[in-house]
């Protein structure tokens, strides 16, 4: 009996949640050296074995299969956060009994995001319970002086004990419940320390279990380790219903609100804002937003149309190629990814004659924003190649397109919401792939460029 009640000793990854029986110094799942921590798990208690099943019910009503078709479906009910920006990442508002997962860098904006969120809805007369397990009631008083006027809507509780936390909740039935953050959170049941792999898993289960079964909306924060990942088990991510990434540089105006997974939307979603003295400020377009500031007849600088889930942005691509210094030319990328910048720099070199393969190569997506879209690649090599001859393009062009080894310019998807944007702002020229001129009406005042191959481009620009 004694052996069975023993207490067992495994080891964790602190990235990725991978279990080992005994420590490693590789993780053999991510990868990552020195991840793996010991924790204690205390043996489950079996429960009994269910009642009998009869007439398609247990005796103790618990669930069983239903046919597929005996399901009835119904609209989701949703409440608006009072940001659109956060309707709009979230699929249209946020969906009761939902459990929400939100990411990020320290002092992003995370909990000042979440506090706005709550500001609106107990304005709205809706009951809302903020736990903190690492700020007091009075540095949470501070910042909400500063977002603006509160409702007694609004219930502030200091605790990291889960089952404090659990029976409050049960016994208030708030509709929304801010949980932050995660990694400080403590369940008695389970013998690892606070912010462990076990206590991660294990306090989120509990959270998810009353959300579905009150009906309760809970948003959780979860920080982020150096490669940007939430840190603990990757399972997290699984169990909740939707993951929002706040991203941005802490010290820059910026912030990007990402969806990245969504039960009740679209993926791939952002909502932009702006921080200041009083808080994130939502930028209802942010196109404007992003391009504000561009430099005139700048050579290397051309304006590209990026498809964030349905909304287009037009970002500014920089381009600059220099004489290098060393015997090895570098090459960087900030906003995209550094091996399509190769790519296309060979493919400039090898079918439009560019020798650039001695050359420093610097690209850089003004505004912080990160884009790996295929979309980007025409206005990509636009901005090297004006960098190298030294040419300006015109202020009124914006170009998009995806490229090819042989330099053919290929067809991207949501071609006329791309140049509708393009024209909202003024541009009046703008390169697209040739092929996806077919069934395309260009807006009032705007010439469509089709572009069949980037060699054929830069011989015209040339002239």
């Amino acid at each position: 009996m004694a052996a069975k009640n023993k207490i067992k000793t495994v080891y964790f990854c602190q990235e990725c949640g991978y279990e080992s029986a005994k420590w490693i110094g590789k993780c053999p799942s991510c990868g990552k050296w020195n991840t793996m921590a010991e924790e204690s798990i205390r043996p489950e208690i079996k429960a009994d074995a269910p009642s009998v099943y009869i007439a398609g019910k247990l005796k103790d009503g618990k669930n069983v299969p239903r046919s597929i078709n005996d399901i009835e479906l119904s609209l989701e009910s949703r409440v608006t956060s009072g940001i659109s920006e956060v309707d709009r990442v979230l699929g249209g508002g946020i969906v009761r009994g939902s459990m929400v997962l939100v990411g990020g860098d320290p002092g992003i904006g995370k909990s000042t995001l979440l506090l706005e969120v709550c500001m609106h809805l107990t304005n709205a007369s809706h009951d809302v319970l903020y736990v903190s397990g690492e700020e007091s009631a009075r540095q949470i008083k501070l910042r909400s002086d500063r977002l603006g006027v509160f409702s007694d809507r609004l219930k502030l509780l200091c605790e990291t004990d889960l089952d404090i936390i659990t029976e409050f909740i049960e016994g208030e039935r708030p509709e929304l419940v801010v949980i932050d953050s995660i990694q400080t959170m403590f369940n008695e049941s389970v013998g690892a320390a606070p912010g462990s792999v076990s206590q991660i898993r294990e306090t989120t289960a509990v959270l998810l279990r009353i959300a579905k079964d009150l009906n309760i909306t809970i948003f959780i924060i979860g920080h982020v380790t150096k490669e940007g990942a939430v840190a603990g088990p990757r399972v997290l991510e699984h169990m909740v219903d939707t993951v929002l990434y706040f991203e941005g540089d802490s010290k820059g105006a910026y912030r990007i609100l990402r969806s990245v997974k969504n039960r009740f939307g679209s993926t791939d979603e952002i909502g932009v804002f702006e921080m200041d003295e009083k808080g994130l400020k939502e930028v209802l377009n942010p196109s404007e937003f992003l391009l504000s500031g561009r430099p005139e007849n700048a050579c290397g600088s051309v304006v590209s149309c990026c498809m964030e889930g349905t909304r287009p942005l037009l970002i500014e691509i920089q381009a600059l190629v220099c004489e290098t210094a060393f015997g090895f030319p570098r090459r960087q990328a900030s906003g995209t990814d550094i091996n399509k910048v190769n790519l296309l720099m060979a493919v400039l070199e090898k079918r439009a004659g560019m020798k650039l393969s001695s050359l420093d190569a610097y690209v850089n997506i003004a505004g912080g924003i990160k884009v790996n879209e295929p979309a980007l690649d025409l206005a990509i090599c636009l901005a090297i190649a004006s960098s190298f001859l030294d040419r300006p393009l015109g202020q009124d062009i914006a170009a998009f397109g995806e490229v090819g080894l042989s330099g053919e310019v290929r067809a991207v998807a949501q071609t006329m919401q791309r140049i509708n944007e393009a024209s909202r702002l003024g541009f009046k020229r703008v390169y697209l792939p040739h092929s996806s001129l077919k069934g395309v009406k260009a807006p009032s005042g705007v010439k469509l460029i089709g572009v069949k191959n980037v060699k054929d481009l830069l011989v015209n620009e040339e002239r």
